[in-house]
């Protein structure tokens, strides 16, 4: 399951569910919120291997989006 929240507003900006999601599945929802709702300054994910994805990393930093991680073992 792929969450997206806007921790400012609180929002959930989309709940994606799949068998396996992966990077690509990632980056298009990704684009798409871009697209409807802006660039974001950054986003924090944990360390999933779908957000620590080379591909993902290297898309967001072209389009300017810093990448913040959660630590391990925290909420």
């Amino acid at each position: 399951m792929l969450t997206l929240v806007d921790e400012y507003m609180r929002e959930c900006l989309t709940i994606d569910v799949g068998r396996r999601l992966n990077s690509e599945d990632v980056l298009e929802r990704l684009a798409w919120l871009f697209v409807t709702r802006g660039v974001p300054e950054h986003i924090r994910s944990d360390n999933g291997s779908e957000f620590t994805a080379k591909v993902v990393r290297k898309w967001l930093k072209k389009v300017g989006v810093k990448t913040l991680f959660i630590e391990p073992g925290n909420p």
